[in-house]
């Protein structure tokens, strides 16, 4: 790990623990303020908050475990108990949501007077928390998924505190306390959205799918383009973790001396880094073309396996 990376993920660490803090006063103030002016909205905003108090600590476990260095066991590192803490973030959202849901209900069939002035400030109080916890948090979540997650939980808790502060300024004047359920099932949605999207990055991560905006076979043209390279096959693009990416392909080039490939190795590297932002590739060099040249590898396929008998 490099010294500036360190030094991100120190700042990241930091700004993690005062969202960490910021998110246990907050939905303390809102789940009293809930029950004393009898609004769901804000006991909904309070226990969005405190799952993502909960978010936050998983997050920042996360943080400090994916720093071990790589083990005889565990070769690849930690970086990716980073996506497991990602699944078990909205897997915590998505039980407050269907609390939220149920009880929202129970004030559909039921409404509720609600003291519209203690809803604003308590509010109030939410959004000015969620805002400063999402400005902390916003350059770790440009490289980091889950700093993403946290970012996002931060930004959802914002819109919700500043529609209940809406609400409460329209309890002040008008009774339609029937608008108590209906934003909190908005709540519901909400997280139910936000997680969606994080659940499908950590799936295509933990399939070690493509990372978006990587295209294959341009990889493949770049790298038969330059020169003693002859042809590529079996390639394989993934994340290990949401901050970086990495590559294993075979290189097939003309008979010679192991030692004259390294100064191809290292052009193919430079293509690589600069165009594709791969950070961690794995070259195995060959002079005789396996698995019929095809880009992707084959495993299994009764043609592949009796390829490999030959050799």
């Amino acid at each position: 790990m490099t010294h500036s990376h360190r030094h991100s993920e120190d700042a990241w660490s930091k700004s993690l623990l005062i969202s960490m803090a910021l998110n246990l006063i907050i939905p303390a103030a809102q789940i009293w303020g809930g029950i004393v002016s009898g609004s769901m909205a804000l006991i909904s905003d309070a226990l969005h908050n405190l799952s993502d108090f909960l978010a936050l600590v998983i997050n920042y476990a996360a943080l400090i475990i994916g720093r071990r260095r790589p083990t005889l066991r565990h070769t690849f590192g930690f970086k990716r108990v980073e996506i497991f803490a990602t699944l078990l973030s909205v897997a915590l959202l998505y039980g407050a949501a269907f609390y939220i849901a149920i009880e929202a209900w129970d004030r559909w069939i039921t409404p509720r007077p609600i003291t519209g002035k203690l809803v604003i400030w308590i509010a109030l109080l939410g959004l000015v928390g969620n805002i400063l916890s999402a400005v902390l948090l916003h350059a770790g979540s440009k490289v980091n998924l889950n700093m993403k997650s946290a970012f996002l939980h931060m930004i959802a808790d914002a819109a919700t505190s500043l529609g209940v502060v809406v609400l409460g300024v329209v309890w002040m004047f008008w009774p339609w306390y029937w608008l108590d359920p209906l934003f909190s099932w908005l709540v519901v949605v909400l997280i139910l959205a936000s997680g969606w999207s994080l659940l499908k990055d950590s799936f295509l991560i933990l399939m070690n799918a493509t990372p978006p905006g990587i295209d294959p076979a341009e990889i493949k043209e770049a790298l038969e383009a330059i020169d003693g390279v002859t042809q590529i096959h079996d390639l394989h693009v993934w994340n290990p973790s949401n901050g970086s990416i990495a590559l294993a392909v075979h290189i097939t080039v003309p008979d010679q001396m192991l030692s004259r490939v390294d100064g191809l190795a290292g052009k193919v590297r430079a293509v690589l880094a600069r165009r594709f932002h791969i950070d961690h590739p794995t070259l195995q060099f060959e002079s005789i073309t396996c698995n019929g040249g095809e880009l992707l590898c084959q495993n299994g396929h009764p043609h592949n396996a009796s390829q490999t008998k030959n050799h």
